[in-house]
């Protein structure tokens, strides 16, 4: 009697790369001091740091290949509090990472809680909670039709309501007006000069896509095992995809910031292309030497995210004089002998290897922890 795989090691490694590379480029210092590849695209366009997060609901998606089916014996009732449990989790400890640390001095020099009435309500973890919720359900309840049908309504739906509501620009979007109505300037993000959260409401749309061709891609690789087959399917949409990314982009652009159709077509081509190679150096021919750096950042994703974000809002909240702990950190350990560019990068892979310090002490004593 054959049996279902409970993971895939090349499923695993990818998720460890793409956790890599999003500690490394979210230790940007400033747009000045860092190589072109590690900052998100001005507005149009894409570079190495616009791959990670979609590359992140991607294996979000790949996992559900592998725990969903443990699901249908429970019933539907115990699948939502299930589903349920888990958005909330990943959500609140999105939004209370934002709110952290929780408090400030204010100009009298008194400890006062930080208002909640300012606190950015959508982020990176609350998107992968949402996109992970609603591809769960859609999976559950329409299965793999469903969720087909679900992605291509998603992303042309996305599309005419970007073009009919708006424009592709900062200012003029369709998804920044939805947001200034329901969630108000106050919780948005404002690193763009202005209230603008690329993490809002109407992008989460297509983001759901992400998450459902990474199932789907995993069940690939699941059912078929690391095969010719496996990676030919793989590479064979991934090109298919690339191709329509770039044909629609022409009329809807490329961009991280709107999530756009294009986007979303041409990181799937991406992500497709990268488990193509990795299940056959890994699972196919063996090469498995290198694997278990990535490994350890695969099993504790979540918590070592976690832990990355809270570091570094410690870093820059702190200060030594006037100078915030990480200006500090970088100023005086990798700026004086390595220059700017190549001192803020070498501060980003300190700090990423102590990250994976904590990930190997954990993964050594088999703990690990699940959100």
């Amino acid at each position: 009697m054959s049996t279902v795989p409970q993971r895939s090691q090349a499923i695993d490694v990818m998720r460890g790369l793409t956790l890599t590379l999003m500690i490394v480029v979210n230790m940007s210092i400033s747009d000045d001091k860092s190589y072109a590849p590690l900052l998100h695209a001005a507005w149009h366009g894409l570079t190495l740091t616009d791959l990670v997060f979609p590359s992140f609901l991607f294996v979000v998606g790949a996992a559900l290949a592998f725990t969903l089916q443990k699901y249908q014996t429970l019933g539907n009732a115990a699948v939502l509090r299930k589903i349920g449990t888990r958005t909330a989790l990943i959500f609140l400890c999105g939004y209370f990472l934002y709110w952290f640390p929780f408090f400030e001095f204010d100009k009298a020099g008194h400890l006062s809680l930080l208002p909640l009435e300012k606190t950015r309500i959508l982020g990176v973890l609350q998107r992968i909670a949402l996109c992970y919720g609603f591809a769960s359900l859609i999976l559950h309840y329409g299965r793999a039709r469903g969720a087909i049908v679900f992605s291509v309504m998603a992303l042309l739906g996305y599309w005419w309501i970007m073009y009919s509501f708006g424009d592709y620009t900062l200012t003029g979007n369709a998804a920044l007006k939805l947001d200034q109505l329901i969630l108000g300037d106050a919780h948005m993000y404002h690193g763009e000069g202005m209230a603008f959260d690329p993490e809002g409401i109407l992008g989460t749309l297509p983001a759901i896509v992400n998450v459902l061709a990474g199932y789907f891609a995993a069940r690939l690789v699941r059912d078929k095992g690391a095969s010719s087959e496996t990676i030919s399917k793989l590479t064979l949409v991934g090109a298919v995809l690339l191709m329509a990314a770039l044909l629609w982009s022409n009329a809807f652009p490329l961009n991280k910031k709107l999530w756009t159709s294009s986007y979303v077509l041409c990181t799937l081509s991406v992500d497709l292309f990268v488990l193509a190679i990795l299940v056959y150096v890994i699972d196919l021919r063996k090469i498995c030497g290198w694997t278990y750096f990535f490994e350890v950042f695969g099993r504790n994703t979540l918590f070592i995210y976690l832990l990355s974000e809270i570091a570094q809002t410690i870093l820059w909240t702190a200060h030594v004089g006037n100078q915030a702990w990480f200006e500090w950190i970088y100023a005086h350990g990798f700026q004086w002998w390595a220059g700017d560019k190549p001192g803020s990068f070498v501060w980003a892979l300190v700090f990423m290897l102590s990250c994976w310090l904590v990930g190997y002490a954990l993964d050594k004593k088999r703990i690990y922890i699940k959100l």
